[in-house]
């Protein structure tokens, strides 16, 4: 018998809907539930469509603007299924009287882990050496070691405060750079706060960890490229646009860069197949978030959110 019979839900979330362990979590709610089996992310009218009747929704990427908002007068309350919140106008649904449910960093050693692997993967030259491998080549360079380099982190959030932790027995030369004042994590951390731009010319792995903004768009472009090391790995697992993309591909098969990774990408899905033929680009798609643990742990999060809200409810 449904709990809540004036409430629907509706999980845009492709990821959650295909998780049965998820699914059945949130059956035991006792809501009129509609679940998003595409398997892709739903977009304007399509996402306007799918959430019309829902009065709670559990999104991932999908934008929830005015445009949105006004296609669906019955939603009272968002849940958040991940951590970025870039996708969703936070002022408006305060003016809508829209609840949120979001709780931040629920996935963050599975980004972490994502960054070591591309770290380790480039300059332990595993990826090359595969390469070779099946190309019948039996070339005997290991690369160089992660304590040899000096790591930078463009964000000191959530993710770049994990990832600190991850690296600290492999890479003792860590600094970063933040808007916000980190003074305190920092000291606790025991690494070093310096500018945007001292970072790029003293690190030979420069990973960013920063929401999509205005501020931040673009923030990795072709004048940021110049002042980098040549052998310099970049690796974005933050939001697509914080990196710009064309002139970081051009420089790292020219020889600028040592390398870039990407799990993010200015629009989604991403075809990068023109790039295949370097092999010191690397790109993942938006997986790092989506381990077995990440996806539990943000489903489960999004669940009580939604669970709480209708605790308040009459």
């Amino acid at each position: 018998m449904n709990k809540h019979p004036h409430h629907a839900i509706a999980v845009s979330a492709a990821s959650f809907a295909k998780n049965l362990t998820l699914v059945k979590e949130l059956e035991q709610l006792g809501l009129e539930l509609k679940l998003n089996t595409s398997g892709r992310v739903l977009r304007k009218a399509e996402l306007a469509t799918f959430l019309a009747d829902a009065s709670i929704a559990i999104v991932g990427t999908e934008l929830i603007d005015q445009a949105l908002l006004a296609s669906c007068p019955k939603l009272r309350f968002v849940a958040k299924y991940g951590v970025g919140l870039d996708n969703i106008d936070l002022p408006l649904l305060a003016r809508s009287a829209v609840g949120l449910g979001w709780t931040g960093g629920v996935n963050r050693r599975s980004v972490s882990e994502l960054v070591l692997a591309f770290a380790l993967g480039h300059f332990h030259r595993v990826n090359a050496a595969m390469n070779e491998m099946r190309q019948g080549l039996w070339v005997k360079n290991g690369g160089i070691q992660l304590s040899n380099l000096t790591v930078g982190l463009v964000g000191l959030g959530h993710v770049g405060s994990d990832l600190v932790t991850v690296l600290r027995s492999l890479a003792p030369r860590i600094v970063f750079t933040d808007i916000a004042d980190k003074s305190v994590e920092a000291a606790a951390l025991g690494i070093e706060a310096v500018t945007y731009d001292e970072l790029l010319r003293r690190c030979d792995l420069i990973s960013f960890h920063v929401p999509a903004t205005e501020l931040t768009r673009h923030m990795f472009d072709a004048e940021a490229i110049t002042k980098v090391k040549d052998r310099a790995l970049i690796i974005n697992t933050s939001r697509g646009q914080v990196v710009d993309v064309e002139a970081t591909c051009q420089a790292v098969a020219c020889g600028r860069l040592g390398g870039f990774a990407a799990d993010v990408f200015p629009e989604e899905p991403a075809d990068m197949q023109r790039w295949s033929g370097c092999d010191r680009l690397y790109f993942t798609p938006h997986i790092g978030g989506n381990t077995e643990e990440a996806v539990l742990a943000m489903g489960r999060s999004a669940i009580e959110h939604v669970r709480g809200f209708l605790r308040g409810q009459p």
